[in-house]
């Protein structure tokens, strides 16, 4: 009885854990300015992750969200900028923020249709696909900007990154959000239901009828969606579209499914709350570390062991459950 309650909330246990640990080793930790930082610097990583658990839950892997950011950044500050300055993109053009935020999400959904093609249509491995569209839509992005930052934009964009409603960052308010829709998407819609089946056992459900190829497709450009908004959301939070934008946070992305449930080994497992407490516990972990004045190295290192331990023991749980 123990073990499968610790299987089930095992994860929020660990979280809490930790929450307690930080606070012991640093009082700073637990000011309010402090948890809401946490929570507004993993925003990013908790919407692309989002994302992630689906494609993983099926089955695949995108290794290319982290450049979906890069680009949708660019692309959305581009068309972002203040008038009053010399653009060397639109001189002169001036678009309500309305047009940035339907660039970068339109651009993510763009590049999760040539994965989800790639995958569903040619059957290219999912780790070749996106591999190979993580270096060629960073290519597009260094293209686009020529290498160089896109800043001067305009409040309304840069509201998103930086403002508050009633005191509470915008980032998380997006998280939230898409964190709810996200979860319904999955739990109780039959897009959701047929992404868990295809990941259990894809032969299966294209025997009971379930078009594998198009939910497929579907579940990486609603990755790659949340990936663009991402996106607008880190490049408003500095200020500034930069193609060097994502780096590393697909891996992030990929962690934080990881840790909170979501299964490499076996598909069809993963839900919306494990994912963000999974973002939670990486945001955590890394805030107490820098408030030790733990040394970047030893904190990646310490990360990837976080990572291999956790799907070491998604190995072990399911290689029991057989």
């Amino acid at each position: 009885m123990l073990s499968g309650i610790f299987s089930k909330y095992g994860i929020f246990l660990i979280f809490a854990v930790m929450v307690v640990a930080a606070s012991v080793l640093s009082r700073a930790f637990v000011s309010s300015t402090n948890l809401i930082n946490i929570v507004r610097q993993m925003s990013v990583v908790g919407l692309i992750a989002l994302g992630v658990t689906g494609v993983i839950v099926s089955g695949g892997i995108d290794l290319s969200s982290g450049s979906v950011v890069g680009l949708a950044a660019v692309v959305a500050a581009s068309l972002a900028q203040d008038p009053e300055y010399s653009s060397p993109f639109y001189p002169g053009l001036h678009v309500p923020f309305i047009v940035s935020l339907l660039a970068a999400c339109v651009v993510g959904a763009l590049v999760g249709l040539i994965n989800g093609t790639l995958v569903a249509k040619a059957r290219i491995p999912p780790f070749i696909a996106t591999l190979g569209t993580f270096t060629a839509i960073r290519g597009v992005a260094l293209l686009y900007t020529g290498g160089r930052p896109i800043s001067d934009l305009t409040d309304a964009y840069n509201f998103v990154g930086q403002g508050d409603v009633f005191g509470v960052p915008v980032p998380i308010i997006i998280l939230v959000v898409m964190a709810v829709v996200t979860h319904i998407l999955y739990a109780h819609t039959k897009f959701g239901k047929y992404i868990y089946a295809i990941g259990g056992n894809e032969q299966a459900a294209r025997v009971s009828g379930i078009d594998a190829s198009r939910y497929k497709m579907l579940i990486y450009v609603y990755a790659s969606f949340l990936a663009g908004l991402a996106g607008l959301v880190v490049s408003s939070r500095i200020g500034s579209g930069q193609p060097g934008l994502g780096v590393g946070y697909e891996l992030d992305a990929i962690a934080a499914a990881v840790i909170g449930g979501t299964s490499l080994s076996a598909g069809g497992i993963g839900t919306v709350a494990g994912t963000i407490v999974g973002a939670l516990i990486i945001g955590v972990l890394n805030n107490i570390l820098d408030l030790m004045n733990v040394s970047a190295y030893w904190q990646q290192i310490i990360k990837g062991c976080i990572i291999v331990g956790a799907v070491i023991l998604d190995q072990l749980k399911h290689r029991g459950s057989k």
